[in-house]
């Protein structure tokens, strides 16, 4: 329970400390904050203090779940995924392309394919899974 009333603290310092950054921010005014960007630097930090505990609370409560279950399923899955992802990379194409006025280049290319291609994949799955479980149950 102590932990739970430290992190109350913790929570309620920094959207304390968040307020107050704000307050700075709109008191400067919107010209200023816009040619100089006064007052956003205390703000920033805040937020990345927030998405740093955050990431550490996520991965923290993911291990203690993956060393609390069964090891072995998890490993499958996730071998599983990354096999999914392999296959995504391979069928992607890395061809260099104009967006705009920037170029995006064949590696970048390539991986947003790898994560369009992944997607697809992991959508059909899903979906043949979703038909299958109500055929079955349809069949019963």
């Amino acid at each position: 329970m102590a932990l739970h009333k430290i992190l109350k603290i913790v929570a309620l310092l920094l959207s304390v400390a968040g307020v107050i950054f704000l307050a700075m921010i709109i008191s400067k005014g919107d010209v200023e904050v816009t040619a100089t960007g006064a007052g956003v630097d205390g703000f920033l930090y805040v937020a990345y203090i927030i998405l740093g505990l955050t990431v550490l609370f996520v991965l923290f409560f993911v291990l203690k779940g993956l060393a609390a279950g069964n090891i072995k399923n998890t490993l499958i899955s996730i071998g599983a995924f990354l096999l999914i992802v392999v296959i995504s990379y391979v069928l992607a194409d890395g061809n260099p392309m104009q967006i705009g006025e920037e170029v995006l280049s064949a590696s970048g290319s390539k991986w947003v394919g790898t994560g369009l291609y992944t997607f697809y994949i992991l959508a059909v799955i899903a979906i043949g899974s979703m038909v299958f479980s109500g055929i079955k149950k349809v069949t019963k």
